[in-house]
């Protein structure tokens, strides 16, 4: 996209500037650009400024005429087309910052040079690293550029903005080609370009995503961390050690900024939650002049006022370079002015210069509060802190703290912190309790990953053996395992045994857990789980502990998403992002990404797209897994976003799933790439993504209507191909599954939209219309505009089939008022050009065709399948025919047509062919090749 922008600006004989930190991939672009003028037979001059040259007059300009053709240079001396070297560097340029009077030549004499080869052919520039060229050069560049611009000379100009500026535009101006150049600061990778980016390497997603959180997008700066897993990927998601590469990199980029910038930067390493405010009020006039260099140099991204080091290991680097005074000075500062009073305990503590058992428990004190208060990474901090601050003797309260710090570390998502601590623990003298609990602490670091720990499970056992109240928790998170991997059954053994043992053990917290787990099973698996959930809920709610999402009231909101319960359970799920929005892991991404779902079930789209972006934000930040935060995005793209972006979640996302053996989601993102395919255009690889679906559920009893609701999808793509056979036994089966349970109407609604598009695909209107309209006054009930949307689009479609263009205009338009209104961008487009297709359709009187063009029913079915790329022995399996009847067939359809190819017939067909609902998740489809095939029937009739 970015590209298309600048080529779109060079087209039109614009100049462009792109600005962004080092390593962001502006000379990447460059290179692309200068290979595609080169290709279109353009004369392309490159030169890039260094810093050791930036004093030296012309120095730029003398690369640039190097690349001229020999015959325009040939007998000029050098000196009169730069003007002779200054002795006196920074006086090369006057008051204004223009060239020195020995330099004024250079631009015209540049100038006439090129002008004779513009009369050629176009030529551009392209100058990297423009923050070093001199100011000769520039002045030359621009002023050529300047007086050429309409015969065919451009300039794409990169690079940092210039020392002593503070970016962005005002920056990128001091060495902008033209007055009138387009500005782009190229942005970082999103964490789906960089999986795509690191395809080849064979690193897991998850992986991959943390590479993107660490190096913030930068391609250059992740493939140096990626350095770090050259030869194995470190097990049970342990970080992995910082190259040796990336050291060096850092230090030399520290070493480019001026004291006072490192000493800011200092302040914000050793601040838990720096802002550029906080930085402000502890002292740091500079904070925001300080804190733009530093990007520049891609030290760190600003998000939202907040401070974040690219890669962390930069604040590792900062802190371990301050001897313990300054260090201590600078924590004295921060605890003065830091606004809670967690924070202003910890930097008082480590302002101390030694600790002692009162200090300690002052830090647990505080941790204590930031734990009750959904602060887990901070209570991480302070417990590992008062582990290290307090006497060595007694050990007992020493080794709990390092307990407590894992296990909030584990619910605040920071890995080292977990590992630092585990291992500490487990070479201690600790007890069986704190030996499991450590360990169930780095269970819970593996999210859905945790097929790879069967070597924590297996000691985790050792340790735990006879005794109830340290087995009830690890087998509950072994029936989490065992549901997550598509073994339902081994699942509800392992939640019994966690049930029976929470109730040997007195432990109701425990208990309601468990039957939570249980009715979760049940839901999955298609049975009643009311029982369960009933059970579960009748006990005392379990505390804020970091799990939120195990809780009975979770999993009750969970359960009135499928149910359509969809009011009851947004209020539920806001009020639980109240108590936990101060977290930054697993249980706050659970809840972010179900109000995702909601929002695009009731509508509000933009809100979707804003929880998932922050689910998968958090997902990057603490190392998570992937794949669910990953489905939730895609989702949201599907309704108010992009189709392609959500198709590139969606494949990202399975990958990572596939890897972490999470059958689960496997399912639902296979839903959401097949609904996505069809979308854009591709009905075949649609359907088939879907059939997947069923057979990754074969024998594991995940068959539930209401969690994976893929069977409407997959009839109304199979009835778009023409598929109706099998289209209705799809949606037959799918009843039978459903019956008339509670909660199943959102469920049979769409079946019933499928079956109306069967219907309508073999000839019976009039059914259709009046499924379609059942369908849309249920939807309306359930508060589904979405939905009510897509069967206004159906039956705009088959209105437009019989020639009823009045009530197919209405339809179109009505489900244009209700995609606009929701934000709903894709689906508005798709509705706009249906009613700009009904508009032009009939307002005129169709042009005459002569009755040769009509189609017979058979005809037509062969050209769909021939349109869609099948073969002609395909096409006869499909049919039941010869391959004789299928070739004489083609013969008339092509005669009819007036085309004589398969290439002429999959183009006048191509034009839409996902179906008109092949997208149930709330992200209908466009125009089906049934619908073109018959336009071209109807109109010769």
């Amino acid at each position: 996209m970015l590209l298309a922008s600048v080529e779109s600006r060079l087209a039109a004989n614009g100049s462009a500037v792109l600005t962004g930190p080092s390593g962001i991939g502006k000379t990447a672009l460059l290179e692309a650009l200068g290979a595609a003028a080169t290709a279109r037979g353009e004369l392309v001059l490159r030169v890039a400024g260094t810093e050791t040259e930036r004093w030296v007059p012309c120095a730029g300009l003398a690369e640039l005429l190097d690349q001229l053709p020999g015959d325009l240079t040939a007998g000029l001396p050098k000196d009169r087309l730069t003007g002779r070297p200054d002795p006196h560097p920074p006086g090369a340029a006057d008051a204004a910052g223009r060239p020195g009077s020995d330099h004024l030549a250079c631009g015209p004499a540049f100038r006439g040079l090129l002008a004779r080869c513009a009369g050629e052919r176009p030529v551009l520039l392209l100058v990297d690293d423009a923050q070093w060229l001199d100011a000769e050069s520039v002045h030359a560049v621009r002023y050529t550029v300047g007086r050429l611009a309409p015969r065919g000379v451009r300039a794409v100009v990169a690079g940092r903005w210039p020392d002593g500026l503070t970016g962005g535009d005002a920056g990128a101006a001091a060495w902008a080609p033209a007055p009138g150049a387009l500005h782009i600061a190229v942005p970082p990778l999103g964490p789906d370009e960089l999986a795509e980016m690191f395809g080849g390497y064979g690193l897991p997603v998850r992986v991959v995503n943390t590479l993107h959180s660490d190096s913030g997008g930068n391609p250059f700066l992740a493939l140096a961390l990626g350095g770090a897993f050259t030869d194995r990927v470190p097990r049970h998601w342990r970080p992995a050690p910082l190259p040796q590469r990336v050291q060096a990199v850092i230090t030399q980029r520290l070493g480019l900024l001026p004291e006072r910038a490192r000493e800011t930067l200092l302040m914000a390493a050793l601040a838990i939650r720096p802002t550029t405010d906080l930085l402000r009020r502890a002292g740091r006039a500079e904070a925001a002049r300080d804190v733009a260099q530093a990007a520049g140099l891609g030290l760190l991204i600003c998000e939202g006022g907040g401070i974040r080091f690219t890669p962390p290991a930069v604040g590792t680097v900062l802190t371990e370079s301050a001897d313990a005074e300054h260090a201590a000075r600078v924590h004295r500062r921060l605890a003065a002015v830091v606004p809670d009073a967690a924070g202003r305990a910890r930097h008082r503590a480590l302002a101390a210069p030694a600790g002692n058992a009162e200090l300690a428990r002052s830090l647990v004190a505080a941790a204590e509060r930031a734990a009750r208060q959904g602060s887990h990474r901070m209570a991480a901090e302070l417990y590992r802190l008062a582990a290290d601050r307090s006497p060595a003797e007694p050990a007992d309260a020493r080794l709990e703290w390092l307990v407590a710090a894992a296990e909030a570390g584990a619910n605040g998502g920071l890995p080292d912190l977990v590992h630092g601590a585990a291992e500490a623990v487990l070479a201690a003298d600790a007890t069986r309790a704190q030996r499991v609990r450590v360990r169930l602490a780095v269970l819970d670091l593996s999210g859905q990953g945790l097929a790879e720990m069967g070597e924590v499970f297996a000691a985790a056992l050792v340790d735990a053996e006879g005794d109830p109240a340290l087995l009830g928790p690890l087998r509950l998170r072994m029936a989490l395992a065992a549901l997550v991997n598509g073994a339902p059954q081994q699942a509800e053994r392992e939640a019994d045994g966690a049930l029976a043992h929470a109730r040997e053990a007195g432990d109701p917290a425990l208990e309601a857990k468990a039957l939570a787990v249980c009715a979760n099973i049940a839901l999955i698996e298609g049975r009643d789980h009311t029982a369960d959930l009933r059970r579960a809920r009748s006990l005392p709610e379990p505390p804020l502990d970091g799990q939120m999402h195990t809780t009975p009231r979770y999993l009750a909101a969970y359960c009135a998403i499928f149910e359509d319960r969809l009011a009851e359970a947004r209020a539920e799920l806001l009020r639980m992002l109240a108590l936990v929005e101060r977290g930054s892991g697993e249980e706050v991404v659970h809840v972010l990404r179900n109000l995702s779902e909601v929002a695009v079930r009731t509508g509000r789209c933009r809100e979707a797209l804003d929880f998932a972006d922050r689910a998968m934000r958090i997902t990057e930040e603490a190392a998570l897994s992937p794949g669910p935060a990953w489905y939730h995005g895609a989702l949201a793209e599907l309704a108010g976003g992009s189709v392609r972006r959500a198709a590139v979640l969606a494949e990202q996302g399975l990958r990572a799933s596939e890897q972490e053996d999470d059958v689960i989601f496997q399912s639902r993102l296979l839903h959401v790439l097949g609904v996505a395919r069809m979308r854009e255009g591709d009905v075949r690889g649609g359907v088939d993504t879907l059939w997947r679906i069923g057979a990754l559920g074969d024998g594991r009893r995940l068959r539930s209507p209401l969690v994976l609701r893929w069977r409407d999808d997959l009839a109304q793509g199979l009835a778009a191909l023409g598929e109706t056979d099998r289209a209705a036994e799809v949606v037959r089966a799918a009843r039978a599954l459903a019956g008339d349970r509670a909660g199943s109407a959102g469920v049979r609604a769409r079946l019933d939209r499928a079956e109306a598009a069967v219907l309508a695909a073999r000839g019976e209107p009039d059914a259709a219309v009046a499924l379609l309209l059942r369908s849309a006054a249920l939807f309306g009930r359930l508060g589904q505009p979405l939905e009510v949307g897509h069967c206004l689009l159906e039956r705009a479609d088959v209105e437009r089939r019989r020639r009823r263009p009045g009530p197919a205009r209405q339809a179109a338009a009505d489900a244009l008022e209700i995609f606009s209104r929701c934000g709903a961008r894709p689906l508005a487009e798709q509705a706009r050009r249906l009613t700009r297709l009904e508009t032009g359709a009939y307002d005129a009187a169709p042009p005459p065709e002569p009755p040769e063009a009509v189609l017979t029913e058979g005809e037509r079915r062969i050209a769909l399948l021939v349109g869609r790329g099948a073969t002609n022995q395909q096409v006869a399996n499909r049919l039941f025919v010869s391959v004789k009847t299928v070739e004489a067939s083609l013969t008339r359809v092509y005669r009819k047509l007036g085309i004589c190819s398969r290439t002429q017939l999959a183009s006048l067909l191509g034009g839409g062919l996902a179906p008109t609902n092949a997208g149930g998740l709330d992200a209908a489809g466009g125009g089906s090749l049934a619908r073109r095939a018959d336009s071209v029937n109807t109109r010769g009739m």
